[in-house]
């Protein structure tokens, strides 16, 4: 499963793939039941979707592998905790677990208001360690000023969400963990380990290496071997040019390359031009008045000809159409099915406390999983 990282795009693990695991499964039940191994490369997506992916998975198989070749974050990070070992290569990365949430309550983008602000669990949680330890707030009374302050910029149903989340993040991890850490003995170490990747490390996008993954973690991580490190690389780099995971997706640029170019100015008219536009103007019951000199004619008339016998297209618009952007791929050898996009961005000049800006507006038009061939 390959989800890239997309400046303007966002490709989120969901429970949109489960179908297509379950037919893969289904299709390979003899190859799964000995083992099965996820080539995983993801930002992470749905907080529930990996307890979803993880259970379907040893639905067919006691031998489940995850393999990470570069990163593979927040929700993949979760469905890697499921897995029975977790082989990674050099330039593999893990990461926290705390999620970032949204609901119909979070707060409008400031520069793009059709967009909510996502509210890290992490960040909530800081804004209170920090009135309290840092600032050093002891009194109650302080403590609910500092509550209302939150809740005058953030609506209480959204911080009422952070927390639900964050109890669900918890509580999910914990149920993947015990997938292959059963022995109760074992619970602190399950602790532990939830209370590292979801707090002590502070920031949601710091990289767990395969090292500190394995020492300061505990977590069952084995490095690729030496014939297997650049099979898993070879197979990254050819997902990397199929998804142009090297070139971030920027809307100034696909505005700019997608624009019809501005059409070559047409040529003066000529006296005929103007005579026949006069023509024009006497059949649509347009009269000349008199007394204009002959040069104010010519003038009029070439003023008036592009707009009664059409103009040249000058192109442009304020927006554009993108089709069948891919955003992942989920493959077996016997399937591949890639996810793509169909969308628009419109521009706009917007002002902004920082002055006149463009603003793109991006619209999905439509998103499917289709069947390679």
């Amino acid at each position: 499963m390959l989800l890239p990282p997309a400046a303007a795009l966002t490709f989120k693990i969901a429970d949109d793939v489960l179908p297509l695991i379950h037919k893969i499964l289904e299709v390979s039940k003899s190859k799964a039941k000995k083992s099965v191994d996820l080539f995983l490369h993801s930002n992470g997506g749905s907080g529930t979707a990996p307890w979803r992916i993880v259970n379907l998975i040893r639905e067919y198989t006691n031998k489940f592998t995850v393999i990470v070749p570069h990163h593979a974050f927040s929700a993949a990070t979760l469905i890697a905790l499921g897995a029975d070992h977790i082989v990674m290569h050099k330039m593999g990365c893990l990461g926290p677990i705390d999620p970032s949430v949204t609901n119909a309550f979070n707060p409008a983008h400031p520069q793009n208001p059709g967009q909510l602000i996502p509210i890290s669990v992490e960040d909530v949680s800081a804004y209170f360690a920090l009135i309290k330890e840092d600032i050093g707030v002891p009194h109650e009374d302080e403590l609910i000023k500092a509550v209302i302050a939150l809740t005058d910029k953030i609506h209480p149903l959204a911080l009422g969400n952070v927390q639900r989340s964050h109890k669900q993040s918890r509580m999910i991890a914990r149920k993947l963990l015990r997938k292959h850490m059963p022995e109760q003995e074992r619970e602190h170490e399950i602790d532990m380990l939830i209370e590292n990747l979801k707090s002590n490390l502070f920031y949601h996008g710091h990289p767990i290496s395969r090292s500190e993954a394995r020492v300061d973690l505990k977590l069952k991580v084995e490095d690729a071997s030496a014939g297997l490190e650049p099979l898993v690389w070879n197979l990254y780099e050819e997902y990397e040019r199929e998804l142009l995971l090297a070139e971030p997706f920027n809307p100034v640029h696909e505005w700019d390359i997608r624009q019809t170019p501005l059409a070559t100015p047409p040529p003066p008219p000529t006296t005929q031009d103007i005579l026949a536009q006069i023509q024009i103007l006497n059949q649509m019951g347009v009269g000349i008045g008199g007394g204009l000199t002959e040069k104010q004619v010519v003038d009029l008339a070439a003023a008036i000809l592009p707009h009664v016998a059409g103009a040249a297209s000058q192109g442009g618009g304020n927006k554009v159409r993108v089709n069948e952007i891919k955003g992942a791929f989920l493959e077996s050898t016997d399937f591949s099915n890639v996810f793509v996009s169909d969308f628009t961005f419109e521009k706009e000049r917007v002002n902004t406390q920082q002055g006149s800006q463009d603003l793109f507006k991006q619209e999905v038009l439509w998103q499917r999983w289709q069947l390679e061939a």
